[in-house]
């Protein structure tokens, strides 16, 4: 079982942003920027692209609503994707709000946000969800 499966059951605690029967948003606790989010479905699947088309649409169709509320609730000209993978072997997306496009370049030094910061930006951007 992955360290997502676990945050998806409820195991582990997290920092929740969305959620319905396939998917689970939830923030990066390493983030790039304020409101980075993982988007990842329920079921446990390694690599992104093992997934069927049918869940890739709707994986895409979930984090696009996911990217909106970033969106609304952090201010950011866009919000960027990235599919990584290496560090976790659970299918997943990165959803970064962008200023400019260094700002989705994972060499960068990672935030240091105390949980008081995380908790009140996932119950932002819930709220735009």
């Amino acid at each position: 079982m992955t360290i997502f499966s676990k945050i998806i059951k409820g195991d582990i605690p997290c920092y929740k942003v969305a959620e319905d029967d396939e998917f689970f948003a939830f923030l990066d606790i390493a983030p790039l920027q304020k409101g980075h989010t993982l988007v990842v479905p329920k079921r446990e699947v390694d690599y992104f692209f093992d997934l069927s088309d049918e869940e890739i649409g709707r994986m895409q169709i979930f984090a696009k609503h996911v990217a909106a509320a970033i969106r609304k609730a952090i201010p950011c000209v866009k919000v960027g994707q990235a599919v990584l993978g290496l560090e976790v072997p659970h299918a997943h997306v990165h959803l970064v709000p962008m200023q400019s496009e260094k700002d989705l370049n994972f060499a960068n030094k990672k935030l240091e946000l105390s949980s008081e910061e995380m908790t009140a930006i996932a119950a932002s951007i819930a709220a735009q969800f």
